[in-house]
């Protein structure tokens, strides 16, 4: 199932394991069966290290495969064929349990083996979503390091059954002891956090006790991290303080016009940004909300959610955007029930069904044509009297024949049967007329909105809520500085916010010698 080059990789990966680990595979007289069984001996041929032997019983899933130490139950289990963006989970697990050293700190290793409890995980995901490595590679390394912890990734599209019952309808979705965990994009921090009682109350600690920043960087995606890389050059303090390192571009697939770079994935550019940084005396903060900007005399003041606060002399706010909601009845009950904002995550768990895609610019089309290789039939409607995509990509959706396409279309709501969508409903803005179309997802793709609204009252804003600034990146507020798609520089482009941050960051470094 590997190709000549992945093997060849593949083995020089796996020369850093130097513990026996062990392939058990619980398997069924299955295709899918066939193809585990396939993959896993194939990896096992790689390395004197693994061994792979097929084990009888009534296993939870099949085909299924537990990744563990001879003479040992380590709680990392795969119901699926990791292959896409889970082939690195796969290699991870392979090598971490075989002794090769995660790249986590001290402090957070021993964070998870004083873990005390039982804690159950199931991790529902797609082969083809590129938010779900990140949790399952969290998870499976505290399965590794902790035995009241264990596992198991389930990939919805070879248990759709299970899928259906338990009605996942995005991913990743994580369950605890049978119960929902969380949905979307988690880093180790994050689910610590949240099954840590104490972790919180402690980073608010030692984050009060900081003393004050030169320049403080509120954001960390590629604004954030040029502001941040530029202003540790020149040799003053620098702290970034973000909800989550790589912000926006965690959430983005392919990425095609980084000038330089051919093509590389948001996941990736985003841990290439945060280890850059890293590469400087840069203080990160990481999983930390900002609440309320308070301008003063000698310092600017960021109050965070957690209760502390930071001081810095200069700020550059990089805080970026999210999804635009339609604000419509019905999508908030039914968000991840149905709706949902990420067509590569979640389009598989569509399969076979009818869609919808909400929004006719580059995003929705991108969408709509990525889906109807997918799903049974795409209806995209587009507000406007036309699309706004590329005339390319129009061309390549309209040239599809299972995609209706309805402009001047409002939709005005989300049916649902109170526990999934069902449809929505939409209006004619020619002729008025209202029309219901059934269907079981609806893709939102109809632009973003700028994180600010923890600055109104303070900074002053656009009519659209983003952050004016002028041409070196200045606010209303003297000291506070802005860059990236929170700001109104126009065209939202990860290259626009890369030199957004940097001029941010020059102009706080200038600010800070004339004052």
């Amino acid at each position: 199932m590997l190709d000549a080059t992945l093997k060849t990789q593949l083995q020089a990966y796996l020369t850093k394991v130097t513990r026996p680990v062990e392939i058990k595979a619980s398997l069924d007289e299955g295709d899918s069966a066939r193809q585990m069984r396939e993959l896993l001996q194939e990896i096992v041929s790689l390395s004197p290290l693994l061994s792979y032997v097929e084990v009888s019983g009534s296993a939870e899933r099949k085909p299924s495969f537990q990744i563990t130490r001879p003479g040992m139950d380590i709680g990392i289990h795969f119901a699926a064929i990791p292959l896409g963006h889970e082939f690195t989970s796969l290699v991870l697990a392979l090598l971490q349990t075989g002794g090769h050293p995660p790249k986590v700190s001290e402090e957070v290793l021993a964070q998870i083996r004083d873990l005390d409890g039982e804690f159950n995980f199931v991790t529902y995901i797609s082969l083809s979503c590129q938010n779900c490595p990140e949790v399952v590679q969290s998870l499976n390394l505290m399965a590794l390091l902790n035995p009241k912890i264990r596992h198991t990734t389930v990939d919805g599209a070879l248990f759709q059954d299970e899928v259906t019952q338990r009605q996942i309808m995005a991913v990743p979705t994580i369950l605890l002891n049978d119960k929902e965990f969380g949905q979307g994009r988690m880093e180790l921090e994050q689910i610590l956090a949240k099954v840590d009682a104490g972790a919180e109350a402690r980073a608010a600690a030692k984050i009060a006790g900081k003393e004050a920043f030169d320049v403080l960087v509120v954001g960390g995606g590629p604004a954030g991290a040029a502001a941040a890389v530029y202003a540790a050059r020149k040799g003053i303090r620098t702290g970034v303080v973000t909800e989550r390192f790589g912000g926006q571009v965690l959430d983005t697939l392919a990425i095609e016009n980084f000038i330089s770079v051919k093509e590389t994935e948001g996941p990736r550019l985003a841990a290439a940004l945060e280890e850059h940084v890293k590469q400087y005396d840069v203080d990160i903060m990481n999983l930390q909300r900002a609440e309320a900007l308070v301008p003063g005399k000698d310092y600017v003041e960021v109050k965070l959610a957690s209760g502390a606060s930071l001081k810095s002399k200069t700020v550059i706010l990089s805080t970026g955007a999210r999804w635009r909601d339609m604000n419509v009845p019905g999508e908030t009950e039914y968000r991840t029930k149905g709706v949902t904002y990420c067509p590569h995550c979640d389009g598989p768990l569509f399969k076979g069904k009818r869609v919808a895609v909400i929004g006719g610019g580059n995003s929705g089309v991108e969408a709509a044509i990525d889906l109807a290789g997918v799903v049974a039939h795409v209806t995209l409607l587009e507000f406007d009297s036309k699309l706004r995509a590329d005339a390319v990509l129009v061309k390549k959706l309209e040239s599809l024949p299972n995609v209706k396409i309805i402009v001047s279309a409002q939709t005005t709501e989300v049916n649902g049967d109170g526990q999934k969508v069902v449809g929505l409903t939409y209006k004619d803005r020619v002729s008025g007329d209202v029309h219901k179309v059934e269907l079981a997802g609806i893709f939102v793709q109809i632009g973003l909105l700028p994180n600010t609204s923890w600055l109104k009252g303070t900074v002053e804003l656009s009519t659209r809520g983003e952050i004016i600034v002028d041409d070196h990146g200045r606010t209303s507020v003297p000291g506070v500085f802005a860059a990236g798609d929170v700001t109104t520089t126009p065209y939202k482009q990860i290259i626009i916010a890369m030199g957004d941050g940097a001029k941010a960051s020059l102009s706080a470094f200038d600010h800070l010698i004339r004052n």
